[in-house]
Order: structure tokens, then sequence, then C-alpha cells
């Protein structure tokens, strides 16, 4: 199984959705989304039947929104994220975010995971869409997170 580099981010924003303020960065949601799908190394990413993740609500703060894919590698997600036409939205991200005071992406190798839910199916500690978990205090305590941390340079992903 080939090892896969999951992120997440997330972006407070400074109004709603449908707001003046936001209509620049809503405007530009497809395009920017279609372009991530055609990019090379792109495998997956999270979206509601809207064709975006925009609607997800998964913090207390409304004005949060969360985002996640999956790429072939780090090098892929580097060439999207800055040497493409996101690039100029990440550059106008003052105009429609609040600074984040607390870590707002993080990235790791999601082939632990991966192999995990293709081993044994979905379980609490790797789970799909169908067949989802709840949090579970007690896997949480007992999960080896290591899988969340990118492989050093010189190790085999």
């Amino acid at each position: 199984m080939t090892a896969h580099l999951a992120q997440v981010n997330i972006a407070r924003m400074q109004g709603p959705l449908e707001s003046a303020v936001m209509a620049d960065f809503v405007a530009r949601l497809d395009e920017i989304n279609a372009l991530a799908d055609a990019s090379p190394g792109f495998v997956w990413r999270l979206q509601t039947s809207e064709g975006n993740a925009t609607y997800l609500r998964p913090y207390d703060d409304d004005r949060i929104l969360f985002n996640m894919s999956v790429w072939r590698s780090l090098e892929d997600l580097r060439a999207y994220v800055y040497r493409s036409a996101h690039a100029e939205v990440l550059r106008r991200r003052a105009e429609w975010f609040t600074r984040m005071e607390t870590v707002y992406a993080a990235l790791w190798w999601a082939k632990k995971r991966l192999a995990h839910l293709d081993q044994h199916g979905p379980t609490p500690f790797a789970f799909t869409f169908k067949a989802a978990f709840p949090p579970d205090e007690a896997v949480l305590q007992a999960t080896d997170w290591s899988s969340f941390e990118p492989c050093p340079a010189s190790s085999p992903a």
C-alpha cells in the first residue's frame, strides 16, 4: 500500500458565508476545488452534496470552515497549494479570514489508518462515511497517534 498524505486546515471567516465580505472567496470555490481535483497527486477531498466542505461545522464556532484532502505526496500538495491558482486565493486570505491564534493546519501520512481499515474494516480507529463511529475516549487514549506524524525524509513512507 502506498502512503498518502492527509491534510486538514481550518479558518475563521470574517462574516457568514453568505455575507458580502465572503463573496469573492465563495465565488472562487468551484474553480479552486476543480483545480485540486485535476491536480497531479490529488486523491480525495472532503465534500458535501454542495461539492465542497464549507457547510460542515465540526467546531462550536460557526465561523470556522473545515477542509481536508488526501494527496500522493508532499510535493504534489505543495505544488497545488503554492504554485497553482490556489496560491492567489491563499495570498488574499486576510480579506476573508481572521488570524488564527491556534494551529490551523496539520499533515500526516495516512498509510497506517488506511491499512488498518483495509485489514479490519471500519472500527473506531479508522472508519468510513458509511460506517462511522462517534468519538470513543478509550480508543483515543489507547491509540498510537504516531500514524499522524510524517515519516522522516530518510525513511521510506
